[in-house]
């Protein structure tokens, strides 16, 4: 048995700018920025017109280098990476995978560059930005739900975006009293307390549940055909994306090239905090991938992770224990990990796999229909990539496959429900 723990050891998720409210979404993101900023946010509010019109371009081109040093506080510095973010994906992919560009102008590249070293995160836009500090509510005093938030920036897609990115936030959403129940596992099993982590480790279990039944959304609010043809470009990076293969050189920062992924579920926190929490390792290229995606969290989300990595093993402590309980928990835990990732495989494939496959079987069909003719514009060389550059299924299918052997035994029966529960 542990030995006990002085109080003031306790592990805390205070120190980590994880909200007791909201989780690791940003409480209050703000909508403006001060005047001096209004020609960012002139432009990031027209995005998805600006990129139809084949405007965006030229638009940035001509905005003033304006000193982000100006910007004050931690919600401005968030407000404008997610704006300079968003022109920076509308800035690249404008003209699709054939007419990308080399160079990001020194107007959005030198305070992008600045305000992503003050923030810790890379200058590209990533989920803290896109999902983490991308909403608000329409009615204040309204519910969390997809009527009643709205995108400070959006992208090409229509309402296919709005329903992508907020059904996204409310998977964040879901998994929160899994987060808060975190300190509650570790303090119990450092203290030794099996029934503390059984109760806890019950939370998580049915966050879990909650993040799978939310991402059900997908299928309501997003449109397949819209997202793989019209959406998924402006989520892509540039790194291991054949589109770009030299990377993007960011004027006024340095003359060579850099490569960065795109935007990927990958750099949520969420699974990466219950990884580590339940002894689920990641091997080989998917595991590398895994532990590159931290460097694109906001550092205090990233520190928890490796944090809670630190902690004494959980797994091991059920193992010592004679609390059948705790073992069904822990059990419990990892099939719903296991199920969730079983349904996001099933989702990808919807999105991205069929309309894949679809693409490729019209690519020479003269008179496609409207949704066949939107999945033929989507980029041939991100067919089998994800917007980070990951190799989409296989990996998916690797790390599924790596939950399933954490389980503590060969229940096929669990497995089978786990694998089947979409």
């Amino acid at each position: 048995m542990a030995s006990p723990v002085p109080d003031q050891n306790l592990f805390s998720l205070d120190r980590y700018h994880v909200s007791t409210e909201l989780g690791f979404i940003l409480p209050g993101p703000l909508d403006e920025l001060p005047a001096y900023f209004q020609p960012w946010m002139d432009i990031a509010r027209r995005i998805p017109e600006l990129v139809d019109a084949h405007q965006l371009r030229f638009h940035v081109d001509r905005m003033p280098l304006l000193n982000s040093q100006f910007l004050k506080g931690y919600r401005e510095l968030r407000l404008a990476h997610l704006a300079l973010g968003m022109m920076t994906m509308g800035y690249v992919w404008q003209e699709g995978e054939n007419k990308t560009v080399e160079v990001l102008p020194r107007p959005l590249a030198v305070p992008y560059w600045d305000v992503s070293v003050r923030l810790g995160l890379p200058p590209i836009l990533t989920h803290a930005d896109a999902v983490l500090a991308n909403w608000r509510k329409r009615d204040r005093e309204g519910p969390f739900d997809i009527s009643n938030l709205e995108m400070l920036f959006s992208l090409p897609g229509g309402e296919s975006v709005h329903g992508f990115f907020m059904a996204t936030f409310l998977v964040e959403l879901s998994a929160l009293p899994g987060l808060k129940s975190i300190p509650a596992v570790i303090n119990g099993v450092r203290r030794g307390d099996s029934e503390e982590v059984a109760a806890a480790l019950e939370e998580v279990s049915r966050a879990l549940q909650s993040m799978t039944d939310t991402l059900k959304l997908l299928h309501v609010y997003v449109d397949p055909a819209v997202f793989y043809g019209i959406m998924r470009i402006f989520l892509s990076g540039w790194k291991d994306n054949p589109c770009m293969p030299k990377g993007l050189v960011y004027e006024g920062v340095q003359e060579e090239p850099m490569e960065f992924s795109g935007g990927s579920a990958a750099e949520s926190s969420l699974l990466h905090c219950f990884d580590e929490l339940l002894g689920v390792k990641h091997h080989a290229k998917g595991g590398d991938f895994l532990l590159r995606m931290r460097d694109y969290m906001p550092p205090a989300h990233k520190q928890l992770v490796q944090d809670i990595s630190a902690q004494p093993s959980l797994k091991r402590f059920v193992q010592e224990q004679s609390s059948e309980r705790l073992t069904q928990t822990f059990q419990l835990c990892l099939t719903k990990l296991l199920a969730f990732r079983s349904y996001h495989i099933n989702v990808v494939s919807r999105f991205i796999t069929v309309p894949a496959a679809r693409a490729r079987q019209l690519r020479d069909k003269k008179s496609p229909d409207d949704e066949g003719e939107m999945v033929t514009k989507a980029p041939t060389a991100l067919e089998e990539r994800g917007t980070g550059g990951s190799g989409i299924m296989v990996f998916l299918k690797t790390v599924r496959d790596e939950t399933r052997k954490s389980l503590l035994s060969d229940n096929s029966e669990e497995k089978h429900q786990a694998d089947e529960s979409w």
